[in-house]
């Protein structure tokens, strides 16, 4: 099953990505960052593939709205963002979409 991951720092890596899924106890097939074929800078998101679908449900249940590199995740099936759906992290509410994270830690207290 192929995750996708929003909101990435422009300067993340696959190999920081990947161990990022390690410490949250999933193992990945592979990570791809998109990158902007022209200047090869990442485009803010990327895909994980997951070959059993039961740890690929795991891995979204695990990693969806959690930090990466001090910026919120959201994590989840490429169809909910093709379907013009936007993936919810947990806990978040219309006050705290958008926000950084550091409003969303004063807000979740």
């Amino acid at each position: 099953m192929r995750l996708y991951i929003g909101n990435l720092p422009y300067k993340a890596t696959e190999a920081e990505l990947e161990g990022w899924f390690s410490q949250a106890g999933i193992a990945v097939d592979s990570v791809n960052v998109v990158r902007d074929r022209f200047s090869g800078e990442a485009r803010g998101f990327g895909f994980a593939e997951i070959a059993n679908e039961q740890e690929a449900a795991r891995a979204i249940s695990a990693c969806n709205g959690k930090q990466f590199m001090g910026r919120w995740r959201p994590v989840g099936a490429p169809a909910q963002v093709a379907a013009g759906g936007r993936i919810a992290v947990p806990g978040e509410t219309a006050e705290t979409r958008g926000a950084s994270a550091t409003e969303r830690e004063r807000q979740c207290r």
